[in-house]
């Protein structure tokens, strides 16, 4: 009969891979939150400057869009919303009929939209993540601001921007309606 004697060493070892293994670290670390960053499309990298602030966001993502038919952007906001993020999202009225909307698919992951529909154009383009972070400018959340026109995405970690930007957003959901898939 052989014995096979397992040193201490070994088991740590394996212990730690299998840790690794089950818990991997992120892809990507999370910025330092100061100062700007500034895309610009086409093919700008718009799309993933939001989808990363999307994956670091914490505690809540606040959106306002006029047009919203992103499949990426909808998909990190869905799985921020899974893994515990508070995200509330106003739309324009144009997106209750527009092509390609992404309004369904979010209001069926669970996530709270609701519809601009006191102005003629609710045309904002703004993210507030975390009371930190802002993301605004004239991109808006679709494949065509990405990959055809020209377009410009401004990210901004201030903590004063951020609270301007969430009173506006409060002071826009008091007169929005929430959205039901009937209307």
């Amino acid at each position: 009969m052989k014995v096979i004697i397992v040193r201490p060493v070994k088991l740590h070892l394996i212990a730690l891979l299998a840790a690794f293994l089950c818990f991997p670290l992120p892809l990507q670390a999370k910025p330092m939150p100061d100062g700007e960053e500034v895309y610009f499309s086409p093919h700008g990298g718009c799309t993933q400057a939001v989808v990363d602030n999307l994956n670091w966001a914490e505690k809540y993502a606040l959106v306002q869009a006029y047009s919203f038919t992103s499949k990426p952007i909808a998909e990190a906001l869905i799985a921020a919303h899974k893994r515990g993020v508070n995200v509330k999202v106003l739309l324009d009225k144009s997106q209750l009929h527009g092509k390609g909307s992404k309004l369904d698919m979010l209001a069926d992951a669970g996530i709270p939209v609701m519809i601009d529909t006191k102005h003629a154009i609710a045309h904002n383009k703004v993210m507030i993540i975390d009371g930190v972070t802002v993301l605004t400018g004239s991109f808006n959340f679709t494949s065509a601001a990405e990959d055809k026109n020209a377009e410009n995405l401004l990210v901004v970690h201030d903590k004063v921007v951020a609270k301007k930007y969430r009173d506006n957003w409060n002071s826009h959901s008091k007169h929005s309606e929430p959205y039901k898939p009937s209307m």
